[in-house]
């Protein structure tokens, strides 16, 4: 896609960086429905081909960077072929978004969840409003956490603290993340978008061949990482998105009451 075809994204050029802002205008928490996906899997690609930025700054607009899956878009999943579908969007993304050769600066401009989380983590340098909060919690909707935070978050704070809060769904606020090396930096809300784009700036400014390729060389870590565990997890997630666990989930949300799981 050409950046005039996107609905759900916005493009603006401040001289050397180029500013990414997740804009889905029907919901201020930026949640992920189809066409969200569709475009966050296109996103990345058309980056790929970018020609004139030597950074690039990813943010949100709204109250949130990105609130994960839109419940709503969920029972959708369950026709013949779309959770297999998902599956290779899904990895096609997180690989596309590894792949992009300017450094990506990500601006939380508020709450990063599921797949805003995964997102976010996989970007090179990582500003929080001191308000935002980041967390995975896939498995409070019964399904496994398929879209690279089973590998991003054991890289970032190590198997233990990332086990903590992938089987809980437990979310940090910013001051934590930080404090656990999830994150870089935690900056007044205020002050958000002036540090973040000062930052890429300064990445701009640099040896574009070498910036470039030491971040190509760290990322062949993630990327091992994700080999190892990305394909078993997505899998995973498309047997419990099947579930019944899942769909209790689903229907206790509706309802505003607990889940009652009972394994299958």
């Amino acid at each position: 896609m050409k950046y005039d075809e996107f609905e759900y994204i916005r493009f603006d050029r401040k001289g050397d960086v180029l500013v990414v802002t997740i804009d889905r205008p029907d919901d201020d928490l930026n949640a992920v429905d189809e066409r969200l996906h569709h475009e966050l899997t296109a996103l990345f690609p058309a980056l790929q081909s970018e020609q004139d930025a030597r950074a690039i700054v990813l943010t949100g607009s709204g109250k949130a960077f990105c609130a994960g899956g839109d419940f709503g878009w969920f029972p959708s999943l369950q026709t013949p072929g779309r959770l297999e579908k998902l599956r290779l969007d899904a990895k096609n993304m997180i690989w596309d978004l590894l792949d992009v050769p300017q450094p990506i600066v990500c601006v939380l401009n508020g709450h990063a969840m599921g797949l805003g989380a995964s997102l976010a983590l996989l970007c090179d340098v990582i500003f929080a409003s001191d308000d935002a909060r980041i967390g995975d919690p896939h498995v409070k909707v019964g399904v496994v956490a398929g879209d690279g935070g089973t590998a991003v978050w054991p890289l970032a704070v190590g198997p233990a603290k990332a086990k903590q809060y992938l089987l809980t769904g437990d979310a940090l606020g910013a001051a934590d993340a930080e404090r656990l090396g999830l994150i870089n930096f935690v900056v007044p809300k205020e002050e958000l978008m002036r540090q973040g784009l000062a930052f890429a700036e300064r990445l701009a400014a640099g040896a574009p061949l070498a910036v470039q390729y030491t971040k190509l060389a760290v990322n062949k870590l993630i990327k091992d990482a994700l080999n190892t565990s990305f394909d078993v997890a997505t899998a995973l997630e498309i047997v419990t998105f099947q579930s019944e666990d899942h769909k209790e989930a689903l229907e206790a949300i509706a309802a505003k009451r607990a889940p009652r799981f009972r394994g299958r």
